[in-house]
């Protein structure tokens, strides 16, 4: 039955009790508590040292969410559930409790603010722009990194997939956090070599990522600003990076790009691409963005502008898991 208009808006009001109700299951971890079956309220709270009333009252709202199931004894987990564990496939854990946390509530409390003005509330919410609070607070960032790694996981998984590699040997993440992007290319290539580039903060979760995956003896990180310079390569890999900037910044990034191809290498961009009349996540995106950063989610006419302006054309516009795109580019000249 097709919900009332009533209906639909109070599930609009609602919506942050929804999300950060997802971030109280995973610090409960009860995606972990319930893998292994059934269990009463009483021990999950004995295990987590929670109020036990409490927990069985938010058991409950979990249970109306759809999150877990009433059993015979206690509660027990539903698939969606599976998706917060620690260990599941595509775990959406981190990407949970970095997106629910005070780093970015605060930020986006300021919406109203950011659509009246155009302008970034993160310095007005937590008194320095977003990438600077993130290196000023290790563990957040750390915790950032792995949320966007995660959400980026299936997408990374369709583009590797499609990217032209002909002719590369070595592929350049410009900022690339973890380096969840070229440790995925060089799993598909084993002739390829890599190079993550990040601020300093990002630098041992990328090393550590390589180690964990048995690939630090073909993948470098490295420390650097990709305003500066980008390290030589046949593949810029460009994945949710422009989307943090305005266009002028992006052009400049861009141009570094271009200045560090090899000959006949590309520039590959990753990135959601937003149709006006679609519906979805990315016009969402879009007003996050500006609230957040001050930047936004661009339509492929808007991506051919700043290319054009960093002195590359696009070769080609692959659609991958909705909404995103790989964009890929070459020198105009």
């Amino acid at each position: 039955m097709t919900a009332s208009p009533y209906e639909t808006v109070m599930g609009f009001i609602v919506g942050p009790w929804l999300a950060q109700a997802v971030r109280a299951a995973v610090d409960l971890s009860l995606a972990e508590h319930l893998a292994g079956g059934p269990r009463t309220a009483a021990e999950i709270a004995e295990a987590e040292g929670s109020d036990p009333a409490a927990t069985a009252r938010f058991l409950r709202a979990c249970a109306s969410m759809g999150l877990v199931t009433y059993a015979e004894k206690g509660f027990a987990g539903t698939e969606a559930l599976a998706v917060l564990h620690r260990d599941a496939p595509m775990s959406l854990r981190d990407l949970a409790a970095s997106q629910s946390s005070a780093l970015l509530w605060h930020t986006w409390a300021r919406i109203p603010e950011a659509v009246r003005t155009g302008e970034s509330q993160t310095e007005l919410a937590l008194g320095m722009p977003f990438f600077d609070y993130l290196a000023a607070h290790p563990d957040e960032g750390q915790l950032f990194g792995r949320a966007m790694a995660s959400m980026s996981a299936p997408v990374v998984r369709a583009a590797v997939e499609v990217i032209d590699v002909a002719g590369a040997t070595t592929v350049v993440d410009v900022g690339g956090a973890h380096g969840s992007f070229a440790l995925a290319m060089l799993a598909r290539h084993p002739e390829f070599d890599a190079i993550v580039l990040d601020l300093p903060h990002a630098v041992p979760g990328a090393r550590a990522a390589a180690a964990e995956h048995g690939l630090d003896d073909r993948l470098s990180a490295v420390a650097g600003d990709f305003f500066t310079a980008v390290p030589a390569g046949d593949l810029m890999l460009l994945k949710f990076i422009l989307h943090d900037w305005g266009d002028d910044e992006s052009v400049h990034i861009l141009a570094n790009c271009r200045a560090a191809l090899r000959p006949g290498g590309r520039v590959v961009i990753t990135e959601i691409v937003i149709d006006d009349h679609a519906p979805g996540i990315a016009p969402l995106m879009d007003i996050a963005m500006l609230a957040t950063a001050g930047s936004r989610e661009r339509t492929l006419a808007e991506f051919d502008d700043l290319l054009t302006r960093a002195g590359l054309r696009r070769i080609a516009a692959t659609p991958v898991e909705p909404p995103y795109f790989v964009i890929e580019a070459i020198p105009a000249a």
